[in-house]
């Protein structure tokens, strides 16, 4: 029955790149927001229906699925066991894959401690544009020669291939967590998280919003008390649903249906601000959220994330006349239609999606 879908999905695309009909590829459609709208134009390819885990041994912290496996399906199975997908994958919906979240690339709370989607990622089962199915890497961590074509997928926005399959690297499930609160301001909470960040503690989240900082500690029980009474601050009791508010974007920052850009920087850049704009960061000051009342000059956005080594994303909020990604160098321009080309030489798969010309 799988493999048959695998059939479909070949054919349609083999059919596709023959009259370069663009394939709008689609799982669970709960990140459709984010990235370039698909062209009008596009035959919508739906692999939600290729669903299922296909291999998950707990003693050896790996699970394979199909790509239109719900993660919220994934997660309770790990949660059986103990474990987790520690990049905490934000859902948006009931409907989010795993497909999904590797072709979005986006990870939650806990990515400053435990790492980013691209770190967790094994092996990967494609179409790419000609309809062919490949394999890359495997389902153990191991030393290989050669590009790491399975990470190369992970924000792709599904522009070089129809993801099939995918192996991920779990972890065991901390024994305890605790949510602490510390009430200071902006450039306090920065230094604060920095300076913590650089000892053996046991933080696995943290973020400032509205005069308050949250920082949740995972581990033994020992280990996360310990914690405490170094950091101080006062146990804040509904931290489960705050970092899960924090991560589906539904706590209260996050519901205005107003812009919001999402600014990647050094963990130490001192406050960034706009007139109108309202601010989250997370990952120990690498990530800010800003929420724009008003939309700031693009160019004043794009040029404060550089200036701190960073880039900025349009997250929501599309208008054509804002780019939705840090536009690229001419030289990472050249590396993506390279890759395009070869991946997908049709240029059928969800093309614009990432970048309008790629």
């Amino acid at each position: 029955m799988q493999q048959t879908l695998v059939d479909q999905f070949s054919e349609t695309v083999r059919t596709a790149a023959k009259v370069r009909q663009p394939l709008h590829i689609r799982g669970g459609n709960s990140k459709s927001f984010y990235g370039y709208p698909p062209s009008e134009q596009s035959q919508v390819l739906d692999i939600s229906t290729y669903q299922g885990v296909t291999d998950y041994e707990p003693t050896e912290l790996v699970i394979t699925a199909r790509a239109g496996t719900r993660i919220s399906d994934i997660e309770s199975l790990l949660h059986q066991h103990n474990q987790m997908l520690a990049f905490e994958p934000p859902y948006f919906a009931d409907t989010a894959t795993i497909g999904g979240c590797i072709a979005a690339g986006l990870s939650g709370p806990r990515r400053a401690s435990a790492g980013a989607v691209r770190d967790f990622v094994l092996g990967v089962r494609i179409l790419d544009g000609t309809g062919r199915d490949l394999h890359f890497g495997g389902q153990v961590m191991k030393n290989v020669a050669g590009y790491d074509v399975s990470r190369l997928m992970v924000g792709a926005m599904g522009t070089l291939g129809v993801l099939l399959e995918v192996s991920l690297k779990v972890l065991p499930l901390p024994a305890v967590e605790q949510t602490i609160s510390l009430k200071m301001n902006e450039m306090e909470a920065i230094e604060f998280m920095n300076r913590w960040a650089g000892k053996p503690l046991p933080i696995s989240a943290t973020s400032y919003v509205n005069g308050q900082l949250y920082m949740r500690l995972s581990g033994a029980e020992s280990a996360v008390r310990a914690a405490h009474m170094q950091l101080g601050g006062e146990i804040f009791p509904a931290g489960n649903t705050l970092w899960k508010s924090i991560r589906e974007h539904t706590y209260d920052f996050f519901k205005p249906s107003i812009p919001l850009w999402r600014l990647s920087v050094k963990s130490t850049t001192p406050p960034i601000s706009f007139p109108q704009t309202k601010q989250l960061i997370e990952w120990n000051g690498a990530l800010r959220w800003l929420s724009c009342q008003k939309v700031p000059a693009v160019d004043s956005i794009r040029q404060a994330a550089i200036k701190y080594g960073g880039h900025a994303t349009l997250f929501r909020g599309y208008c054509s006349t804002a780019p939705i990604f840090q536009p690229l160098s001419p030289a990472l321009a050249s590396i993506h239609r390279q890759l395009k080309q070869q991946f997908d030489p049709a240029g059928i798969l969800n093309t614009g999606r990432l970048y309008p010309e790629i």
